[in-house]
């Protein structure tokens, strides 16, 4: 097994103790591994930081509206977000999926129907084309068990060694920006920190590339950014 966790990552912003605690329940019974949050300051550093596979998020929140909190969100990620809400009217419904949300669920709510809604999120996240797995060489990454192997080795990547190559695989053929991997990966408060990005890529080259040296794989753009190279 990789030293990227298995279970998908889920981040819960609600302030009602028996909705977390219901939520806890029905995703880790479905194999998913919970955080949580109980105003959204907690849950805005908890995206920043620990950088979770989707975030379930309640409007109605103490001390910031559940809208301010995805559309802080959208300025530098698009981290799958479910709205999970009391509000049933078509306008809150609107407004939330126009200030970003990709999903909105009303309470109270099936956790058939929950989880179901979830698991189309989390495939929306995969490469454009739609695939769980992905090879290249004699690597092999698998979206949906979040493993990566070479030659049926399993590769003990980090958490951020694993979130960069998964983010160049998503736009793979395309030049993705320092910028913009610093924010996806790291956080829109690193942006500027290109050093971080530097040594991550030295040792996920050292990891996957056949000649670390000379990148087969992981191109990179002068002054611009890196590029998953099509074989």
């Amino acid at each position: 097994m990789t030293a990227v966790a298995v279970k998908p990552d889920i981040l819960v912003i609600d302030d009602e103790i028996q909705i977390r605690r219901l939520l806890r329940l029905t995703l880790e019974g479905a194999g998913y591994r919970v955080r949580e949050a109980e105003t959204g300051a907690l849950g805005l550093n908890e995206i920043a930081v620990q950088r979770p596979d989707a975030v379930i998020l309640d409007l109605s929140l103490p001390d910031l509206a559940g809208l301010d909190i995805l559309r802080r969100v959208r300025e530098w990620s698009q981290i799958p977000v479910l709205i999970l809400s009391v509000r049933d009217g078509e306008a809150e419904k609107i407004a939330a999926l126009d200030a970003g949300a990709d999903d909105y669920l009303t309470k109270p709510f099936g956790g058939g129907e929950l989880l179901a809604r979830l698991r189309v999120l989390l495939r929306r996240a995969l490469p454009a084309n739609g695939a769980t797995v992905v090879q290249f060489g004699d690597v092999e990454v698998d979206f949906a068990k979040r493993t990566v192997t070479r030659a049926g080795t399993d590769l003990h990547l980090t958490v951020k060694e694993y979130a960069l190559l998964r983010l160049l695989l998503q736009h793979r053929g395309k030049v993705v920006t320092h910028r913009q991997i610093l924010r996806e990966v790291w956080g829109a408060a690193h942006e500027a920190d290109t050093h971080y990005l530097r040594v991550h890529m030295v040792a996920l080259r050292k990891k996957i590339e056949p000649t670390p040296q000379q990148p087969r794989f992981l191109k990179t753009e002068s002054g611009v950014g890196y590029r998953f190279a099509e074989e």
